[in-house]
């Protein structure tokens, strides 16, 4: 019994250390000299999505893709290069779907613009309701609909 309890506690353990070393090993920790560098480097491959992960950011992604990412973020810093140069050279190399917030230009007009123009159609539809609601009057019934009236709750009397 002793030994089955050994067993099972060195079992856990050696799972426990491997599923701990795989965590850590799945992303490289850079370590910066510049703190502002290392500020720059975490805002950067957080606000990038990995083109394989669908919506995972870069610096949580662990796909080579996204290391190759973060790597070339790295190196342009390193150069010198400033943020909008850096985020100009990943878009070009893989494309304007990598940022989460999509630059205001003539292809993104719709996305950027139709959360509004929504808005302010419900805006003008709520407006035209309220006005229709309040300029509704009530008018009096003719004879012809006071006889219908009048008979269906003859009937319902009856029933």
């Amino acid at each position: 019994m002793a030994l089955r309890h050994t067993l099972a506690y060195l079992l856990l353990l050696m799972m426990s250390a491997w599923m701990t070393s795989a965590a850590m090993a799945a992303i490289e920790v850079r370590h910066f000299d510049d703190p502002v560098l290392e500020k720059r480097y975490h805002d950067l491959t957080s606000s990038m999505r990995c083109p394989l992960c669908e919506n995972q950011a870069i610096s949580d992604s662990n796909a080579p893709i996204a290391g190759d990412m973060r790597e070339r973020i790295d190196t342009l810093l390193n150069e010198g290069r400033s943020d909008s140069e850096i985020i100009d050279h990943m878009v070009q190399r893989f494309g304007e779907y990598i940022l989460y917030n999509p630059r205001l230009e003539n292809r993104t007009y719709l996305l950027w613009g139709l959360p509004i123009a929504l808005l302010v159609l419900g805006f003008v539809v709520i407006v035209l309701i309220v006005r229709a609601r309040r300029h509704a009057t009530t008018r009096a019934l003719n004879a012809e609909e006071r006889a219908r009236l009048a008979q269906l709750m003859k009937r319902g009397d009856d029933a």
